[in-house]
């Protein structure tokens, strides 16, 4: 079920955020701290409404965010994610963009960023890469 808004989707327990950041919160984009980090300041940002534009304002929001935790010293890179579907480890079924702060030596490899979402394949200049058909 597709839920037009984030508190249709609270009031149906689908949206269980409740760490919400108010300084960052504004009327299409609602931030909140993710209850299970990743990383020291991981964060989540939320359409208020649940549409492309809104999802992509999420997106803006949190480059934002990164890049002032960056200028300030808080963090020394970012990744910002959403996943869309089970298949691709949703487990909150209402969409929500994470912002996961990185330090130097926070992880033994950091090659591939993102791409870690499949085992074995972040770090394509490591030997036993497959191209994935």
């Amino acid at each position: 079920m597709k839920y037009e808004t984030l508190p249709k989707a609270q009031d149906a327990g689908v949206a269980p955020w409740d760490l919400e950041v108010d300084r960052l919160t504004d009327y299409h984009v609602a931030v909140f701290e993710d209850r299970y980090p990743v990383a020291p300041g991981h964060l989540l940002f939320v359409p208020q409404y649940n549409t492309d534009a809104v999802i992509s304002d999420c997106f803006e929001t949190a480059m934002r965010e990164g890049r002032r935790m960056v200028a300030a010293g808080e963090c020394d890179a970012f990744n910002i994610g959403i996943n869309c579907g089970e298949a691709a480890g949703q487990t909150v079924m209402y969409p929500h963009v994470h912002l996961i702060p990185r330090q130097l030596g926070d992880c033994a490899d950091p090659v591939g960023g993102v791409r870690g979402v499949i085992a074995g394949q972040a770090n394509y200049k490591a030997a036993g890469y497959q191209q994935p058909r």
